[in-house]
């Protein structure tokens, strides 16, 4: 047998997986020479002055606040897998926002395990090592360390992250053999949850999920200093598109959601979400991420963006700039009302207030509006409780935000939506006036107009903050910033 059929067995075991190679890749196989050649004269390169990354110590009392809630339960929570995105190519990775909250890790495969030991748990994060130098993996397989990068030992990983590491390769098998109760966050891991199926319930699993989801509502220290920088690079991040609007015009949406982007990469992990560069009446479509219209001038931009950090937690703002750096008169009629309505949701912000208040309050200034122009008939109470409003307003006024954009979405509704607002819960502000290019209801010189106004509000002991009150808000103060940033 060749060096080459040791390395890529017809059929492997189950313990021993083939090094996958292209089937039309230009080196047909492995000589005994090379394959001896590569496994020496390589460095020593383990890293032996790791620190422990900054929030160790918060993945560590959030592992212990689910140790609690689950006592004498395993409990297994996967990061995920690659996903294939064309061919032999992936997507870029994104861990589990579960699996990253506890851990701090973000690496493929991985699966954090709490195993019961006495009144709480044991923790042990399970990673693959760094790849194997003897069987060639390193050089030959397509995530090899000379392809993709080098991994973390497992010793470095149980310094970064303050928990023990183990070789994920070996848990399937060890779960499949475990007794006792167990729960997993399903939707990351097939092999896992395979291991597992005759050991789960979904109700269970979903109990484990609904809980992750709601430890998130409440942001400790470290997460709002990872909120205010996400919004940080996202104010610098809209500045950058004010500077570049005429490169805009000269081609299309898709150079402001460039432009946005390189600030995203440079100064963070990515966008958060995909970015809606929306000009013109593309504004009027909610979630526009086409991004490949006309921006012109004497039109407005709704640019929804934002920055997230390289620990995953995101911005979400949205500025309604005029394109030529000018309101008409009827877009500062509009633009003015969305401003109210966001003014009167910002002050419902506050602790013990109910979530829904900063929407009602919103959308009812939002109805006076439409009342007030004769777009639709009053009074206001009718309109706010027939939903007639929703026609030009169609969206809930906001959400929480972290790690997700839509953060906590899991959570039970009477904790979420019915619930109660607390310090350190973060959530956006964000009414809107829509009015279509194809709605007969308005006069024509509505039709096509968009307006929406974000910012994210974070719950403090005393009212509220506003992490992105850096971008100018009111009209006039819109005017006079791009006209600054334009020189």
């Amino acid at each position: 047998m060749t060096v080459a059929e040791e390395l890529i067995p017809e059929t492997p075991d189950e313990s021993e997986e083939p090094i996958k190679q292209r089937k039309n890749g230009l080196y047909p196989g492995v000589s005994d020479e090379l394959a001896d050649n590569m496994k020496s004269g390589w460095a020593d390169t383990e890293l032996r002055d790791l620190e422990p990354i900054p929030q160790v110590a918060e993945t560590a009392a959030r592992r212990a606040a689910l140790s609690a809630r689950f006592p004498g339960e395993r409990l297994v929570i996967p990061a995920g897998n690659l996903k294939t995105r064309s061919n032999d190519t992936e997507y870029a990775f994104r861990a589990s926002v579960e699996y990253a909250y506890l851990t701090g890790n973000q690496t493929e495969d991985g699966v954090l395990v709490l195993e019961p030991q006495g009144e709480g748990h044991e923790a042990t994060i399970y990673l693959l090592p760094r790849s194997d130098r003897e069987n060639g993996e390193f050089w030959l397989d397509g995530q090899g360390e000379l392809w993709v990068g080098r991994r973390h030992s497992l010793t470095e990983a149980g310094t970064l992250y303050g928990i023990p590491a183990s070789d994920v390769r070996e848990l399937a098998g060890a779960l499949r053999e475990a007794t006792g109760p167990v729960r997993v966050v399903r939707g990351y891991d097939a092999g896992i949850e395979a291991a597992l199926t005759d050991k789960v319930t979904a109700e269970r699993d979903e109990e484990l999920r609904v809980f992750l989801s709601e430890a998130r509502l409440v942001k400790d220290d470290f997460e709002v200093g990872e909120l205010q920088k996400a919004v940080d690079s996202t104010v610098r991040g809209f500045e950058d598109v004010v500077k570049v609007l005429d490169k805009a015009e000269a081609t299309s949406e898709r150079y402001i959601e460039g432009t946005f982007f390189l600030r995203a990469r440079v100064e963070g992990n990515d966008v958060g979400y995909g970015t809606i560069a929306a000009a013109g009446p593309h504004a009027c479509t909610l979630h526009w991420v086409r991004n490949d219209g006309a921006v012109r001038s004497g039109e407005l931009l709704l640019l929804d963006a934002g920055v997230e950090t390289h620990t995953y937690y995101t911005a979400d703002v949205t500025r309604t700039l005029p394109i030529n750096g000018r309101f008409s008169d009827l877009q500062r009629k509009i633009y003015d009302a969305v401003y109210e309505a966001q003014e009167a949701g910002i002050a419902a912000v506050k602790p013990g207030a109910k979530y829904r208040d900063f929407h009602d309050a919103a959308q009812r200034v939002l109805a006076e509006k439409l009342v007030e122009w004769g777009l639709v008939e009053g009074p206001v109470e009718r309109v706010l409780e027939l939903g007639l409003q929703r026609r030009w307003t169609l969206h809930g006024t906001g959400h929480m935000l972290g790690m997700d954009v839509h953060d906590c979405a899991a959570a039970r509704v009477e904790a979420y939506v019915d619930g109660v607002l607390e310090p350190g819960m973060c959530l956006t502000v964000e009414p809107g006036l829509y009015f279509q290019a194809d709605d007969l209801t308005v006069p024509e010189d509505y039709r096509g107009i968009g307006v929406r106004i974000e910012d994210d509000i974070l719950v403090t002991e005393d009212g509220n903050r506003n992490l992105s009150a850096a971008l100018p808000r009111r009209s006039d103060e819109v005017e006079a910033w791009m006209a600054s940033l334009k020189g």
